[in-house]
């Protein structure tokens, strides 16, 4: 192309298909001189323009308006006193993608993102996506007025970051996106609405719980998963206000039973993971009300009243610097370690947790159920959560399954750590053998495992 006939908006249309892109590529796609993409690019206007990267590391793109809104968004941190703090800011490119500058915070950066450029969504802002039961039941009380899809398994990445903006004052981790979401938090902070006190709770936690079963989320316990809610609730000496309570159905029934027995499980599970050497655990406790069973776990990403720390789970981790399809949690961590990530002593921290996960009968150690906090451009091991023997949650139907015993011993190399995890998984199965919280039926399973495990604790 002549470059007498490349104007600015040429320009415009080649960096809103290809974004972002250096001065010589452009260059040489327009048929122009290098001299000249500086020229055209200096026509650009400053908040159109996006420029990062030094020397020939130098890339251009364009921003976009998410929803026809801004162009830049900022992001804030609360710190763990509970101050909000000036992050970056986020700028949404053309044709898709995001730039955001994390140099300086204690967040580790992909090789590829070193200078802000992100394909997608940043991965600390996909750890804050709404999931699970509690993300499904915003998204249908919200979807209408958000403008997005009921089902929040179908959210694009804008979905997501518009959601986030407009009401994400509350969700994992520390950061908080957007004038819309910040100005909610801070209107939140203003109004100092106290926790419940202990003696309102148990009356609070089935008024919660009603409000959740009838929201009529699809994918409950009769699926596989709790329904929860969050809350706070004043408690001496715990560490924050701040909780997830998970809780059972009200009814009679063999099904409810064993729902419930689970939940006093990971309160038990939880306490042994803390004598592991290496690992903490959330701190919980089991209430019982109105024929329910709460389990409250404290947010290990909440400190105090306000305080927050930034939070990352596995599946993330891993999407964003692995890409691997595995859903094994110590093979994951060595690839973390051989990228600078994680130490050896939390490698071997998760190796010992992986074997007591699978000693004490949890089929559902997914790549969400373990975490970790990003310090100094490393992530360090957040507490223990979602420790529990899935394997005897009902099936969809209700029916609870008739399962023996399965357990195993380790490689060589994995002795230690399976004989360290053998000892608090004994520990669990007689403690929970003997718990009166937990149904006769499945007490007696309890038993049966803890002898077996026993037995091959010998020939370990």
């Amino acid at each position: 192309m002549p470059a007498a006939t490349v104007s600015v908006d040429t320009l415009r249309q080649r960096l809103g298909v290809q974004a972002p892109v250096g001065a010589a590529e452009l260059a040489s796609v327009l048929g122009v001189s290098v001299p000249t993409v500086h020229r055209l690019l200096g026509r650009l206007a400053p908040d159109e323009l996006v420029t990062a990267g030094r020397a020939r590391r130098t890339r251009y793109g364009l921003s976009r308006a998410l929803r026809g809104g801004p162009t830049r968004l900022p992001v804030h941190a609360v710190d763990a006193d509970g101050r909000l703090q000036v992050l970056s800011a986020l700028k949404p490119l053309r044709p898709e993608g995001h730039w955001l500058d994390l140099s300086g915070t204690d967040w580790p950066v992909p090789d590829d993102a070193t200078d802000g450029w992100w394909p997608g969504l940043p991965y600390p802002l996909q750890q804050m996506r709404p999931q699970g039961y509690m993300g499904r039941q915003f998204a249908r009380a919200e979807h209408r007025r958000l403008q997005v899809p009921a089902d929040v398994a179908r959210w694009s990445d804008d979905d997501a970051l518009f959601a986030m903006s407009q009401a994400g004052s509350d969700l994992s981790g520390n950061l908080i996106v957007g004038e819309a979401a910040t100005e909610l938090w801070l209107a939140e902070r203003a109004a100092g609405v106290e926790p419940v006190p202990p003696g309102s709770l148990p009356a609070h936690y089935l008024d919660q719980a009603e409000l959740a079963v009838s929201a009529g989320v699809a994918g409950s316990s009769a699926a596989g998963e709790f329904p929860k809610f969050t809350a706070r609730r004043d408690l001496d000496g715990a560490a924050t206000p701040h909780v997830i309570v998970k809780f059972s159905g009200a009814e009679n029934s063999a099904t409810v039973r064993r729902w419930s027995d689970l939940l006093v499980c990971e309160h038990l599970a939880l306490a042994h993971v803390g004598t592991l050497s290496g690992l903490r655990a959330a701190r919980s406790r089991v209430l019982e009300a109105g024929g329910r069973t709460f389990l409250e776990v404290e947010r290990f990403d909440r400190h105090g009243e306000a305080g927050r720390s930034p939070l990352v789970a596995l599946d993330v981790a891993n999407a964003a610097f692995i890409g691997s399809p595995s859903a094994d949690w110590p093979l994951l961590l060595a690839r973390l370690g051989a990228l600078g990530l994680v130490d050896d002593d939390t490698q071997a921290a998760v190796q010992r947790l992986w074997w007591f996960g699978r000693l004490i009968a949890n089929t559902d150690m997914h790549t969400g159920n373990l975490a970790f906090v990003p310090v100094a451009g490393r992530l360090q091991l957040a507490p223990a959560y979602d420790m529990l023997p899935m394997r005897f949650a009902p099936l969809p139907g209700g029916e609870l399954p008739a399962r023996g015993v399965e357990l195993a011993l380790p490689a060589p190399a994995q002795r230690a750590a399976w004989l360290e995890a053998c000892t608090a998984a004994l520990g669990f199965w007689r403690e929970a053998a003997g718990d009166a919280r937990i149904g006769d039926a499945f007490r007696a399973v309890c038993a049966e495992h803890a002898a077996a495990l026993t037995r091959l604790q010998d020939r370990a």
